[in-house]
């Protein structure tokens, strides 16, 4: 089980910047890939920006050249600095996990955040 606490949401005026943060823990050794989706009550959550164990990263076309995912192996943390922000930024953002390895055995599960807010005024 991976347990997945995100901070850093608020009230941010468009332009503004915030960043969320992600504490992974639990009964791992490593994860796989870690990052962020965000969902609105109108639409389907969908993907801001994901970072691998090698640190590739992956950036929806929403975020890019705004966003900027970076991970903490040793701390198991992910964060997304978010600048510019939009009106339309407006969400829950919710830190994800897929895959992980304990003791030389790999999983792929799936975990989530319960999400944190971010409202972003006009």
């Amino acid at each position: 089980q991976v347990q997945l606490v995100e901070t850093g949401g608020g009230l941010v005026q468009a332009g503004g910047s915030l960043r969320l943060s992600c504490e992974a823990s639990g009964n791992f050794l490593r994860l796989n890939t870690i990052g962020w989706y965000r969902q609105t009550p109108d639409k389907k959550r969908e993907l801001v920006a994901i970072i691998s164990r090698g640190d590739s990263t992956f950036y929806a076309d929403s975020a890019k050249g705004r966003f900027f995912i970076s991970r903490d192996n040793a701390e198991n943390t992910v964060s997304l600095q978010m600048n510019s922000l939009k009106v339309e930024d407006t969400a829950v953002y919710f830190c994800n996990s897929k895959g992980l390895w304990t003791t030389g055995v790999y999983y792929y599960m799936e975990f989530w955040g319960n999400g944190t807010l971010v409202t972003v005024s006009p």
